[in-house]
């Protein structure tokens, strides 16, 4: 069973699945975040939706560049968790299976590409705090206690 973070589901309401890769990027004591405008502002880990046809992994990879303008490396799966959600942006509820990954920052390629989004380095404390998802804050804490 995937552990769940956020609000149950609601009865009666149809969710569409949407798996996703996301990514603690750690260096120096600090988490590479993305900092998303639109549509409220939040701090979130880089990261979004598999594609139809995609691995995992290879989301993870054009996400992170997309939302922070960064390769990374030697990604590693560290566990999942799922929320139920209103996505805005595709006017859809969803039920997001959330695969996190810890990957290295290795290369800064140029600014995101995806509209609305800023890379932001903050220190592991501040970032756990600043996460605008519970299953996200979870995974930062658990890291940090791990390796921090």
């Amino acid at each position: 069973m995937i552990r769940r973070f956020g609000q149950p589901p609601l009865n009666g309401r149809k969710y569409t699945r949407r798996p996703g890769a996301y990514a603690l990027l750690p260096h120096g004591g600090q988490f590479l975040v993305t900092h998303q405008s639109e549509p409220h502002p939040e701090i979130q880990l880089p990261g979004g939706g598999i594609d139809p046809g995609e691995s995992a992994i290879t989301a993870l990879h054009r996400e992170v560049l997309e939302e922070t303008g960064w390769h990374i490396a030697t990604p590693r799966k560290m566990g999942i968790f799922r929320r139920f959600v209103f996505m805005p942006e595709y006017d859809i509820w969803a039920e997001k299976i959330c695969h996190i990954f810890i990957a290295r920052p290795v290369a800064r390629m140029g600014m995101p590409s995806e509209p609305a989004h800023e890379a932001v380095w903050l220190p592991f404390s501040e970032a756990i705090e600043l996460l605008a998802n519970d299953g996200d804050q979870h995974f930062a804490a658990e890291f940090t206690r791990r390796y921090g």
